[in-house]
């Protein structure tokens, strides 16, 4: 019972009816419900909350994810939609290595003739003469 103490969940009317219709209506990722399920469940302005045990049996989640949940509604200052949905990366996916003038380099090379004792160009000769090219 951790996470109730440590970080209590309290919905305002407008946000339980939120988390109500996203639960019941409409089409939503099941992360998404599952997350709005739990904070409706640790609820704690429609009276007493369960036990973590409870909660999780009747919610069908872990008592982690429970705590996880009660944890990002705090951090995120009580903000429902902020607690259900998805968090923003907090860096960038790598970009590719391999740049313009290397793609081209690469068809001009796979529509070129195959080497010599090869019929055509494979991916493994490809990376080979690549490879050669670049050093």
């Amino acid at each position: 019972m951790g996470s109730q103490k440590k970080w209590p969940v309290t919905l305002g009317v407008a946000d339980r009816a939120q988390l109500v219709r996203v639960t019941t209506t409409g089409v939503h990722p099941a992360s998404v419900i599952r997350r709005a399920r739990v904070l409706l469940a640790l609820d704690a302005s429609v009276g007493e909350v369960d036990p973590v045990e409870a909660v999780g049996a009747r919610v069908g989640v872990s008592g982690e994810t429970l705590r996880l949940v009660a944890k990002r509604f705090a951090e995120t200052g009580g903000d429902v939609w902020a607690t259900i949905g998805r968090k923003k990366r907090e860096h960038p996916p790598v970009p590719s290595p391999v740049t313009g003038e290397v793609e081209a380099r690469l068809i001009a090379l796979a529509c070129s003739a195959a080497p010599a004792g090869h019929t055509r160009w494979s991916l493994r000769l490809l990376e080979k003469h690549v490879a050669m090219v670049e050093d």
